[in-house]
């Protein structure tokens, strides 16, 4: 029998068999807290359940519930709970997952219109009675025929459709006292350690609730969020005019060109309609609003829904002009810093306020006034400025992270601001139990974009990432319900055409990178969809902004 050499934590280097079960090397090296157990391990930087076995000569880290990791496998665990318990308490039910609302996931049963609390109570029962009996979560492969057999008897459509679009000779699942689940990233060991979880009913369906990355170990208070739930019943909704929610149906769809040629042009022009819209929303206050604020997480598309807003605008007969934030940033030395001794560029800090205030004031109040040109090249502003001068029909468009913060225009009267909300919300789903993560989306879209446009490679994305998150978090979506507006960037068939583009990037990170597990992680959730050609993407496309080729300029 061959022998491994396994690296553990401490610089401790242990042999074994090879194949030995990873719960033995835990149990035998007294690795595990019974307290703080761990979720998941890394073996040479890929996260690996805990039901798995070690067949080569490796690294092993442990993965603590409060890493981001943790965090996310642990959701995901709490997700095959939720399948389990469902599977027992309503089982000629169909269990769907449909988004994010802070730190909760949305499901509802489909063709069952308004949950029953008492079905709610009888699950959050069957949930606390399996975490009670600790059930261990394995890892099991079938045959792929076997696997399709199975899943058909499963009342999980889109759960098959993905299957048949597959041509795998095995498929891994996930299994648990009977219970089988397509298996897609790894689970916890066992029931016992997803002791932190609440059901709340939420208007026709219910929130499976989980703890967020601030304290992981109990529930926070729960935050509604009115407007991110608006814009998804929104997008669901043309998700119904598109006949799609699902990868599965993507990947049938992306085999006939007409069709997805068809798709992507009823999707842009939904995109297009809602621009449309808000354009129609903002001539209803004509007279009073003087600014419009756009807002939104990284890659969201603020740029380019800027550009497109600019054109519906000028339609219903307003003169826009765009005022860019950059150009307000302070010297370095002015700028805070962050908790890391780091410069603070997202910070409001970081931006001359008063002088904007100042600035807008002036030409609300006087017909014109000079605004600052920054200069990247010599890290300031230019000795001269800009003159805009305000007329009957000239309307300002400010896009950036700091729009629905009124912190950032406090001189302003409310009457005059617009603000716009932007966020990168997909409705489709990998399968009936799995979604597809907004951060995912977006932190594809910005690899693509930094690669393209700022010669960064997928390390350099990666190593930025947890700043921008963090930025976000304190910058952005404590301000999202004060928009007068949201728009949803996300477009059903962009993965399928950035999937192309982002793939060898993620494959240039190596196992000797601490960001191979992000890495692996994407691209065995890439390896679900097929692709479609980057030609089929129309030149005005907000998808634009991170492929190339846009009709608009940057």
């Amino acid at each position: 029998m061959q022998i491994i050499k396994i690296e553990i934590p401490h610089f401790k280097t242990v042999e074994y068999e090879c194949g030995v079960d990873i719960r033995t090397i835990l149990e035998d090296q007294k690795l595990n807290d019974s307290n703080d157990p761990f979720v998941a391990v890394k073996i040479n930087n890929k996260i690996s359940s805990i039901a798995s076995t070690v067949n080569y000569n490796c690294a092993l880290e442990p993965i603590l519930l409060e890493s981001t990791e943790g965090l996310r496998i642990y959701r995901r665990s709490l997700s095959f709970l939720l399948e389990m318990a469902s599977k027992e308490i309503l089982p000629d039910q169909r269990l769907k997952i449909s988004h994010s609302i802070g730190s909760s996931y949305y499901y509802y049963f489909d063709d069952y219109n308004d949950v029953k609390e008492s079905d709610l109570q009888k699950l959050n029962r069957k949930m606390r009675d399996l975490v009670e009996k600790a059930c261990p979560i394995d890892i099991v492969e079938y045959a792929y025929e076997e696997a399709l057999e199975l899943f058909r008897g499963f009342n999980q459509p889109e759960t098959l459709l993905l299957l048949e679009g597959m041509n795998s000779a095995s498929i891994k699942l996930n299994k648990c006292s009977g219970f089988l689940s397509l298996s897609y990233t790894p689970l916890v060991e066992n029931t016992s350690v997803l002791k932190y979880f609440e059901i709340l009913k939420y208007h026709n369906g219910f929130l499976l609730r989980y703890p967020g990355s601030k304290d992981p170990h109990q529930m926070a208070p729960f935050a509604d969020r009115p407007l991110l739930y608006s814009i998804y019943e929104e997008y669901s909704g043309w998700g119904k005019i598109l006949n799609v929610n699902c990868i599965g149906q993507m990947n049938k769809l992306t085999t006939q060109k007409k069709e997805i040629q068809h798709f992507i042009r009823v999707s842009e022009s939904l995109h297009n309609k809602k621009i449309a819209q808000i354009a129609d929303d903002i001539l209803q206050r004509k007279g009073d609003v003087k600014v419009v604020l756009i807002a939104g997480p990284s890659s969201s598309g603020k740029t380019t829904f800027t550009k497109k807003l600019a054109i519906d605008l000028q339609v219903v007969g307003f003169n826009p002009i765009i005022v860019s934030l950059d150009d307000y940033y302070l010297p370095h030395d002015q700028v805070p810093l962050d908790e890391f001794g780091k410069l603070d560029l997202e910070a409001l800090g970081a931006l001359d306020v008063p002088l904007l205030n100042k600035n807008l004031n002036q030409l609300f109040n006087e017909g014109e006034a000079e605004f600052p040109v920054y200069d990247f090249k010599i890290g300031g502003r230019r000795e001269v400025g800009k003159t805009l001068k305000l007329e009957d029909r000239t309307i300002l468009l400010m896009e950036g992270i700091h729009g629905l913060n009124d912190g950032l225009t406090p001189d302003i009267s409310a009457k005059r601001k617009y603000k716009i909300y932007l966020s990168a919300l997909t409705q489709l789903n990998i399968d009936d139990h799995n979604r597809i993560a907004t951060t995912d989306n977006r932190i594809i879209r910005r690899m693509v974009r930094d690669h393209h446009f700022r010669s960064y490679d997928a390390l350099n994305t990666f190593k930025i990432w947890p700043s921008v998150r963090r930025g976000e978090e304190k910058n952005i979506f404590p301000y999202q319900d004060s928009a007068d507006s949201a728009f949803n960037s996300a477009l059903d068939y962009e993965i399928f055409v950035l999937k192309v583009f982002v793939e060898p990037l993620l494959r240039s990170v190596k196992p000797g990178n601490k960001e191979y597990a992000e890495a692996a992680r994407l691209l065995d959730f890439l390896s679900n969809f097929s692709s479609i050609p980057s030609y089929m993407v129309p030149e005005d496309s907000i998808l634009r902004e991170f492929i190339g080729n846009s009709s608009f300029k940057y």
